[in-house]
C-alpha cells in the first residue's frame, strides 16, 4: 500500500495509557491505517526519529467563536499541538443571532470574556443567523484544526427573547421555542449546550448573563432535549468561589445529572492558599456526582491574571465593581477608585472575598506588567513589594490603586492567583477524578492566556515534576476530553482513527508560565499569546499543518458533529 503519509521512526504515546513503543504510523485519506514497524511506501514521508508521536491534544474549554472568523490557524492553542477544540463554552456565544440583536451579543463577549467591542466590530463577519448556519459558516470559511460547538444557552434566549433574556425567566412558549433551537443545534452536531449559574458571570450592560436568569422549569426542559436525543453533554459554570463550594452548587449539579440523564463538565476547580485542602475536599464531596458523570474541570497551570482597573477581572465577583466600574466612563472610574469611602468598601469586599486577598498579603505575587505614562517606565517587570519598599508604603491595595491612577488606569498588573502550590497541584492534577482543560483560549484575551496547558503539563508535570508518566500525560489530554465530549474517532493512534497528531520531543516540550504581548487582533489591538516549546509537526486529518514549528498555510480542519 502506498501511504498519503507516513510518520517514520517515531516513539507512538497511543492516548490510551499503554506503554509507548517504536512504530511508524501509516495514513490513507486523513485516517490512521496502520501503525508498525518498517511500513511500505508513501507519497510523503515525515520524519520523527527521536520525537513523541501522540494524538492531537483535545481543548474542551475554549471562547473562540468570534476568533474563528479572522484567525483560521486558531492561535495560540495550535501552536501546542492542539488539534481539536472546543467553543461556546460557559452559556455565552455569538449564535444564534438575529441582525437587532448584535450589539447585545458582542456585549455579552467584551464583558464576560473581555474581548474588546472594537475587536469584535472589526473581525466578526455575522455570516450567519441560525446556530446550525454558523457551523456550516466556520466550515466554509476553513481552519487549520478542528472545531467542536457546544450550543451556549444565552445567545438561544437572545434569539426568542430579545432583551427580555436580560430581565426575567421565558414563559411556556418561550421555553419551547428555545428547546426547539437547541434541538436543531443539536441534531445539526452540536457536541451539547453550556450554561452558567455562576454569580460572576455579567454580560450586556453589566446585567446578570441571560442564561443566568433561565428558571429550573426552564432549564429541566432544556435538559430533556439532550436526554431525549440520547447525546450531548452540558457544560456548567457552576462555581462562584473555586475550591469552596457551596450546598446550593452541588444540589444545582445534581439536579442537571438528573433531568439531563447525560453528562455535565463543571467548572472549576483552582488550589486556593487561602483554602489549602478546598481542591481535594471538594473533589471528595462530589465524588457521588463525579461517579454519575458530573466531571470537573482543573488548570494544570498557575493562574496568572492580568489585571487592570479599566476592566478589573479580578474583581468580578465583588459587588462594588460589578455595581459601579463595569461600563463606567473613565473619569467616573477614576473618581471611584480615588474616593476613600469607595476604597474602603472595595478592600472591605476583597476580605470578605478570601481568595483575593492573599495576593494582596503577598505583594511579591503581583507585578507591573504595562505602563502608559513614561514617566513611571522604570516600574516595569517589578513587583508590588519592592515598589512599596521603594515608596515607603506597607498598604498594597491603596499601592496599586494610586499608581493606575498616575497612569490613567492605563496600568496593566500581573497576579499569581490560583495554582500557586506545586506539591498540591501536582496532586490535583494527577487526580483522575477531574478533567484537565481551562484554556479559556480566546476570551481575556489581554488578560489571561492560558491556552499552552497541554504543552506545560508534558513539560512541568511529567518531566520536571515526574508526577505522572508520559503516557498518563498524553491521555489526559487526549483521549479523556474527547471521550467525555463524545468526540468519535479521535484522542487516540489506532487503525480507523482520524490522523491527527502531535510530534514533539519529550526533551524540550514546554511552555511558560506567562504570556507574551502581541498587537495582532483585528484594528491591532493587543493580546497575550502563548508560545509553545518542543512541539516539530503538527499533523490534522493527515495534513501537516505546522513543520518544524512553521505553520504550512493549510486548512485542513473540520467542523465535529456529534
Amino acid at each position: 500500500m502506498a501511504y498519503d503519509l507516513l510518520i517514520k521512526g517515531g516513539i507512538v504515546v497511543d492516548g490510551t495509557g499503554a506503554a509507548r513503543f517504536a512504530a511508524d504510523v501509516g495514513i490513507v485519506q486523513g485516517r490512521i491505517v496502520e501503525v508498525g514497524k518498517s511500513l511500505g511506501a508513501a507519497r510523503r514521508v515525515l520524519d520523527a526519529t527521536d520525537l513523541v508521536v501522540a494524538p492531537g491534544f483535545v481543548d474542551p474549554h475554549t471562547h473562540y467563536d468570534a476568533q474563528i472568523c479572522w484567525d483560521p490557524q486558531i492561535t495560540s492553542s495550535s501552536w501546542h499541538g492542539v488539534t481539536s477544540v472546543v467553543l461556546g463554552s460557559c452559556g455565552v456565544g455569538v449564535a444564534p443571532c438575529k441582525p437587532a440583536d448584535r450589539e447585545v451579543t458582542a456585549a455579552d463577549l467584551t464583558n464576560l470574556e473581555a474581548i474588546p467591542a472594537d475587536v469584535l466590530h472589526a473581525g466578526v463577519t455575522w455570516d450567519w443567523e441560525s446556530f446550525p448556519s454558523y457551523m456550516q459558516a466556520a466550515a466554509q470559511r476553513g481552519c487549520a484544526i478542528n472545531l467542536g460547538f457546544l450550543a451556549p444557552l444565552t445567545p438561544f434566549r437572545h434569539w426568542a427573547m430579545g432583551r427580555q433574556s436580560l430581565e426575567r425567566a421565558a414563559t411556556p412558549q418561550e421555553t419551547q421555542q428555545i428547546a426547539q433551537a437547541l434541538r436543531e443545534a443539536l441534531e445539526a452536531g452540536a457536541l451539547g449546550m453550556s450554561t452558567s449559574v455562576s454569580n460572576i458571570d455579567i454580560g450586556y450592560e453589566g446585567k446578570p448573563l441571560a442564561c443566568r436568569m433561565a428558571s429550573r422549569t426552564e432549564l429541566a426542559a432544556y435538559c430533556r432535549v439532550l436526554r431525549d436525543l440520547g447525546k450531548g453533554v452540558i457544560q456548567l459554570n457552576l462555581a462562584d468561589r473555586p475550591a469552596d463550594m457551596s450546598p446550593g452548587e452541588y444540589e444545582t449539579l445534581e439536579f442537571l445529572l438528573k433531568e439531563s440523564q447525560r453528562p455535565v463538565s463543571w467548572i472549576s476547580l483552582f488550589d486556593r492558599d487561602d483554602i489549602p485542602e478546598g481542591a481535594m475536599r471538594t473533589l471528595d464531596k462530589f465524588e457521588p456526582l463525579i461517579r454519575r458523570g458530573g466531571v470537573p474541570q482543573i488548570s494544570c497551570r498557575p493562574l496568572f491574571l492580568e489585571l487592570n482597573l479599566r476592566s478589573p477581572l479580578l474583581f468580578i465577583t465583588l459587588p462594588c465593581v460589578q455595581e459601579s466600574i463595569f461600563n463606567r466612563p473613565l473619569e467616573a472610574q477614576k473618581k471611584l477608585y480615588a474616593d476613600p469611602s469607595f476604597r474602603q468598601r472595595l478592600r472591605a469586599e476583597i476580605e470578605r472575598s478570601g481568595m483575593h486577598v492573599h495576593a494582596f498579603r503577598n505583594l511579591d505575587r503581583i507585578a507591573v506588567q504595562l505602563v502608559n505614562n513614561p514617566a513611571l517606565t522604570g516600574l516595569l517587570g517589578r513587583d508590588l513589594a519592592d515598589i512599596a519598599r521603594e515608596r515607603g508604603r506597607t498598604d498594597g491595595l491603596e499601592l496599586m490603586l494610586d499608581l493606575s491612577l498616575e497612569d490613567d488606569l492605563e496600568m496593566r498588573f500581573v497576579v499569581a492567583l490560583l495554582n500557586n502550590n506545586r506539591q498540591r497541584v501536582g496532586r490535583l492534577v494527577s487526580d483522575s477524578r477531574a478533567l484537565i482543560a481551562l484554556s479559556d483560549g480566546g476570551a481575556h484575551v489581554d488578560q489571561i492566556c492560558d491556552a499552552g496547558y497541554c504543552t506545560y503539563l508534558l513539560g512541568t508535570w511529567v518531566r520536571e515534576q515526574g508526577v505522572m508518566s508520559l503516557e498518563h500525560g498524553v491521555k489526559r489530554i487526549t483521549s479523556e476530553p474527547a471521550d467525555f465530549f463524545g468526540i468519535k474517532g479521535r484522542g487516540r493512534i489506532a487503525a480507523g482513527y482520524a490522523a491527527d497528531l502531535a510530534i514533539f520531543d519529550p526533551a524540550t516540550v514546554g511552555s511558560d508560565e506567562r504570556g507574551k504581548m502581541r498587537n495582532d487582533l483585528p484594528g491591532g489591538a493587543r493580546r497575550l499569546v502563548m508560545e509553545a516549546r518542543g512541539v516539530h509537526h503538527t499533523v490534522v486529518g493527515g495534513v501537516p499543518v505546522y513543520e518544524h514549528g512553521q505553520y504550512t498555510g493549510a486548512l485542513p480542519g473540520q467542523v465535529l458533529r456529534s
